[in-house]
């Protein structure tokens, strides 16, 4: 059986994938918990200011107390201030979407990003969308970190992205898979194309000191026929070269200061990861 925070911070993580609200029985059928007990939850809930009701016996919301939570914590953090001159750039460099996601223990947490397109499609996913380590950009270049062993058991805790799930070309194998981690380690960054989803290429580099676990990653983003396989390659080392800048400007932030971090072990990977390709 579940308990009262294990259910709480399941209610909250329901909630935060539906901007416009949830019926109580809803949340209770999808959790499989009983109506009750999640009655009394939204109730303390809403009490401390952290959900609302759109009206009265409607649909539960959240309400922006923890967004305000983590924007101070981002501020606090100095990780923002660091990171945003240089997603700028490269985002004007490029011409893409540029976004950062940071290693939190056994998670990938997007908490920057800037855009670059100036015209046509842009590419910009819901923050806070369920990431698959075996088919995203993101997921690639912090895996290539890794000894192929503790990659793969990264990739199995979590399972494989199915194509039905995520992109035309997402990796059905762990053999396939562990081939496109090693080209990564190989070039320095990992290449997508419609892995993640249909229509999107992508590009990351992990953020890292050298013999250091990897504090982030950095990813351009773009629609396929705008982002392709030659300018991904050419785009390539410049985006290596600003991971590379960002982690030797990182040391000034308490957060990602890396004598204030370490690497999880593997037995710890039950959290979900959250990012955009």
């Amino acid at each position: 059986m579940k308990g009262v925070q294990e259910r709480t911070l399941a209610i909250l993580e329901l909630l935060a994938k539906h901007a416009e609200g949830m019926e109580l029985a809803a949340i209770a059928d999808r959790l499989d918990i009983p109506r009750s007990a999640v009655h009394r939850l939204l109730t303390d809930l809403a009490i401390s200011g952290y959900v609302r009701q759109a009206r009265e016996h409607g649909d539960y919301l959240l309400t922006t107390k923890l967004v305000s939570i983590g924007l101070s914590f981002l501020s606090n953090s100095g990780i923002v201030d660091i990171a945003q001159p240089l997603l700028n750039r490269l985002a004007e460099i490029s011409g893409e979407l540029v976004r950062l996601s940071v290693v939190d223990g056994d998670r990938l947490t997007w908490v920057a990003r800037a855009q670059g397109a100036r015209q046509g499609l842009r590419y910009d996913p819901d923050m806070g969308a369920d990431a698959r380590l075996s088919c995203s950009s993101t997921g690639w270049a912090w895996l290539s970190t890794f000894a192929d062993e503790e990659a793969i058991a990264r990739v199995r805790k979590q399972g494989l992205g199915k194509v039905r799930d995520y992109g035309p070309n997402a990796p059905q194998g762990i053999k396939k898979l562990l081939s496109f981690i090693q080209t990564t380690r190989k070039l320095g960054f990992s290449m997508t194309e419609e892995t993640y989803a249909h229509g999107l290429n992508a590009i990351s580099a992990p953020v890292r000191l050298v013999s250091q676990p990897s504090l982030g990653v950095l990813t351009i983003a773009g629609p396929n026929f705008r982002l392709t396989p030659k300018r991904m390659k050419a785009l390539g080392p410049e985006l290596v070269s600003y991971a590379s800048q960002l982690a030797t400007t990182s040391g000034s932030s308490p957060y990602f200061n890396p004598m204030q971090r370490s690497a999880s072990p593997i037995q710890g990977i039950n959290r979900k990861l959250i990012y955009a390709e």
